[in-house]
C-alpha cells in the first residue's frame, strides 16, 4: 500500500521493487509472526501482508536453520505468478548473528541491522569493522541496509548518553558517510510516543536527507496500540518526516494483517488532511508497554497474556506505574528492565521484575495473580498515593 503525502525530500533508496525517500510514496511495512523455520506458514503470512497493502515484509533470521528456511522461502515466492511477485519484497532482521547476512542477502531486499546488537559477538572486533562488512554484503548482493535502533536494546557504549537512540544513529550515520555508503535508511524507535516525536524530529534536523523508517515499538494491544503509534506519526507525517512506518501492535498471528490496516488508516487520513491526535501521548496513569507478535515470541501465549493483563490493571488505571510485557529475548530484558514491573516470557516461565530486579520465574498460569500482589503492593507506596 502506497499513499501519496507531501514529505520533505530524502535520498531515494530502491528496496526491491519499491523504493523510498525522495517524491515516492510512504510504504507501509509488517513482519511476519510465524516462526522462520515454519517456511510454509510464513509463506502464507507474506502472501497475506503483501495483499493486504504492505510494500515490505521483514522476517526474523538468527541461524543457519533460519537462513537455510529464508532460503526455501525465497524459492516459494519466486514460484508465484508475476504480478504478486514483484510486489514482494523481503526485509530481514539480524539478531546478533550478524555474519548471517552474507548467506541471506542473496534472498532479501533489504537488511536491518540494530546497533546494540553488534557488541554482542566478536567483542574484539570494532563495530565498524563489522559495519563495513555488512555494507561490502550489502553492495555484492544489491541490497538495501537499515540501521535499526530501538529503546530496548541500545549500544551499551552509549547507555550513558543524554539520548542514546540519537547518538547512536548519528555515529552510524556518520561512519556510513565516511566509508561511502549511502543505501541505507534508519529507524528511531521508543515504547514512548513523545520520545519517537522528539528523536526523528531531531535526527530530520540534522540529516534531512536520510530516509526514516517510523515507529512506535511495543505500542501494544489495540486500540492502544493504534493509538500510541498514531500520536506519534501523525504529527511526523504531518510535518513531512517518513518515508516508510510499521505500526506494532500486540495481535495473534490470525490478525497479523491488522497492523497493515491500521497503517493504511493512518496513511489516509493524512493524506486527506485528517488529523486524529494533539502532538504527543500524554499517559498520566498506568502505562502497559507490550511489543510486537513476532517470530522470535518464544510461547504464543504472551499475546493473550498481554491482553489479560490490560485487563486485570484496569482498576489501577489512574496510577502513574508502567507495566511491560515482553515476548522475547531480544527486547525484554530493556525493556523489562525499565518498567516499574515487566514480564519477560520464555517458553515455559514469565520472567518477573520490580524496577529491574527479578523477582522470579512463574508459570503462565500463576503470573497474574502474582502481576497483581506486586501491582497493589506499589499501589500502597506512598509516592502512588
Amino acid at each position: 500500500m502506497t499513499t501519496f503525502i507531501q514529505r520533505k525530500p530524502t535520498r531515494e533508496i530502491r528496496i526491491g521493487s519499491v523504493a523510498i525517500g525522495a517524491k515516492h510514496p510512504v510504504v507501509i511495512q509488517s513482519m511476519c509472526a510465524t516462526k522462520t523455520q515454519d517456511v510454509e506458514a510464513t509463506f502464507r503470512q507474506v502472501v497475506e501482508l503483501t495483499e493486504v497493502g504492505a510494500g515490505i515484509v521483514r522476517v526474523a533470521c538468527d541461524s543457519q536453520n533460519d537462513a537455510d528456511a529464508l532460503e526455501a522461502l525465497a524459492g516459494k515466492i519466486r514460484a508465484l505468478n508475476g504480478e504478486l511477485r514483484d510486489k514482494i519484497n523481503l526485509s530481514v532482521d539480524l539478531q546478533e548473528n550478524y555474519r548471517i547476512a552474507e548467506r541471506i542477502a542473496p534472498y532479501v531486499a533489504k537488511i536491518r541491522y540494530n546497533p546494540g546488537h553488534l557488541h554482542h559477538v566478536e567483542t574484539d572486533l570494532p563495530w565498524r569493522e563489522k559495519v563495513r562488512w555488512l555494507v561490502s554484503v550489502a553492495e555484492k548482493n544489491d541490497v538495501a541496509l537499515r540501521i535499526g535502533i530501538n529503546c530496548g536494546s541500545i549500544d551499551p557504549t552509549k547507555k550513558a548518553e543524554e539520548n542514546p537512540i540519537f547518538e547512536s544513529a548519528m555515529e552510524h550515520v556518520a561512519w556510513m558517510g565516511e566509508i561511502g555508503f549511502e543505501r541505507f535508511c534508519v529507524s528511531l524507535k521508543d515504547s514512548d510516543p513523545e520520545n519517537v516525536l522528539m528523536i526523528n524530529r531531531l535526527f530530520a534536523e540534522k540529516h534531512p536527507e536520510v530516509p526514516l523508517h517510523l515507529g512506535v515499538t511495543e505500542a501494544g494491544v489495540p486500540p492502544v496500540g493504534i493509538q500510541k503509534s498514531r500520536a506519534a506519526l501523525e504529527p511526523l507525517l504531518f510535518e513531512g518526516i517518513g518515508d516508510t512506518l510499521r505500526i506494532s501492535l500486540t495481535v495473534p498471528n490470525s490478525r497479523k494483517r491488522e497492523e497493515v490496516e491500521a497503517g493504511m488508516a493512518l496513511i489516509q487520513d493524512v493524506s486527506a488532511g485528517r488529523r486524529t491526535v494533539t502532538d504527543g501521548w500524554k499517559c498520566d496513569g498506568l502505562n502497559i508497554i507490550s511489543c510486537p507478535s513476532c517470530s522470535r515470541v518464544q510461547n504464543g501465549r504472551f499475546v493473550e497474556l498481554a491482553t489479560q493483563v490490560h485487563e486485570m490493571t484496569h482498576y489501577a488505571r489512574e496510577f502513574p506505574i508502567t507495566i511491560a510485557v515482553m515476548g522475547c529475548r531480544v527486547n525484554g530484558p530493556g525493556e523489562t528492565d525499565h518498567a516499574d514491573l515487566g514480564l519477560w516470557c520464555g517458553p515455559t516461565c514469565v520472567n518477573l521484575k520490580r524496577q529491574g530486579t527479578l523477582l522470579g520465574s512463574f508459570p503462565y498460569e500463576e503470573i497474574l495473580q502474582r502481576l497483581k500482589i506486586e501491582l497493589d503492593t506499589m499501589i500502597k507506596e506512598e509516592r502512588y498515593l
